[in-house]
């Protein structure tokens, strides 16, 4: 079963409150008002989805949970029905990847609905196909698996954010097949998140393939070494981060919801860097309004047929045809009179693209009367 850290102490402190209250009362002894705080709120639960790439050991999660605790993220708990396989570093370890599985297997068995119920994970993180591929089992049938577990996500949580990984690269001895498999899967992978995704319930891709390397990353050509956990976390961290800044797509308090006032604003696009099939751009929005901004929203337009793919400091919807819309963080949406937010993300670009370019448009949302 899944710990869970932040409130399981909690609870034992409120027992014995509560037993004390009972015994002191009939003294004509009261407590201070405050003395019985009121419960927290629950973690925000994340499950690592996957095979032995995520759980054995998985280390990368290792990697992950320490990198958003020593950035501020305190109140989360990673879920799932298997414990922590040691990694050599305090973390919390549960996990939801079970070595040698097929996501084919977990879909026509109807695996998963089980282990959602045993942990109610708010987050799904997914790094899971890897077995299916070498398998030589075909895309359509793996993206329905997928389809399926998103499905059965949204039953056990309607709410549900999902991130899903194109897989690392696979080159094993054995397996001479398997290197192209992975990136023909993997170019399917977008479309299928484009189609699936919702607002309420969006789906991310977090591309896990460009710049992993099966010869310096990997010690048997498919499962990570030290170098390979430090990139999978890499990679997750912005992802993941975006999403728990992001919050509920429904907080009412959302730019965009009926009657607010549109402010003026502008953004500006810039590269940070490129490679062969991608590039990490910035996007800086300024309030140029009078008044204070308590929201924006800006629209990306990337050129040259590049996806945005991942992106961090804002809420990702991507439209069929590449656009994206961006929205605030919940904590970098007010802006005072001159004031800039900038959110950043990566793109893939198709092998023919030119340089880097996209067309960035911004609303702001004024205060309440």
């Amino acid at each position: 079963m899944p710990r869970t850290p932040h409130s399981a102490p909690h609870l034992r402190v409120m027992s014995v409150l509560g037993l004390l209250a009972a015994l002191l009362l009939p003294l004509g002894m009261t407590f201070a008002p405050g003395a019985l705080a009121a419960p927290t709120a629950d973690p925000v639960r994340v499950m690592p989805l996957g095979d032995s790439i995520t759980g054995s050991p998985g280390c990368w999660r290792a990697l992950l949970w320490n990198r958003l605790v020593n950035s501020g993220y305190k109140d989360i708990d990673f879920v799932g029905t298997l414990p922590t396989q040691g990694c050599g570093q305090a973390h919390d370890g549960d996990n939801e990847g079970h070595g040698g599985e097929l996501v084919t297997n977990v879909a026509d068995q109807n695996l998963l609905p089980g282990r959602l119920a045993s942990t109610r994970p708010d987050i799904v993180v997914m790094h899971f196909g890897t077995n299916d591929v070498w398998s030589s089992i075909a895309p359509d049938r793996i993206l329905a698996a997928y389809t399926k577990l998103v499905t059965q996500m949204r039953a056990s949580n309607p709410d549900m954010r999902i991130l899903v990984a194109q897989l690392i690269p696979m080159n094993p001895s054995s397996c001479a097949g398997c290197a192209q498999r992975v990136v023909d899967f993997n170019a399917r992978i977008p479309g299928w998140a484009r189609a699936t995704g919702t607002d309420r319930s969006p789906v991310t891709v977090v591309d896990q393939w460009t710049g992993f390397s099966t010869a310096a990353d990997t010690y048997d050509g498919v499962h990570p070494n030290a170098s390979g956990d430090d990139k999978i976390a890499a990679r997750w961290f912005p992802a993941l981060s975006a999403v728990l800044d992001a919050g509920v797509p429904q907080d009412p308090g959302d730019p965009g919801d009926p009657g607010e006032d549109p402010a003026a604003c502008t953004a500006r696009f810039r590269t940070v860097s490129s490679w062969q099939g991608g590039y990490q751009g910035e996007v800086t929005v300024t309030n140029t309004s009078a008044s204070a901004v308590r929201g924006w929203t800006a629209t990306v337009v990337p050129a040259n047929g590049a996806r945005l793919t991942q992106l961090w400091n804002g809420s990702l919807t991507t439209a069929a045809d590449g656009t994206a819309t961006v929205r605030n963080a919940a904590w970098n949406g007010t802006l005072a009179p001159g004031a800039s937010a900038t959110f950043g993300f990566v793109a893939t670009v198709p092998a023919t693209a030119g340089t880097p370019a996209a067309t960035v448009t911004c609303t702001g949302t004024a205060p309440a009367a």
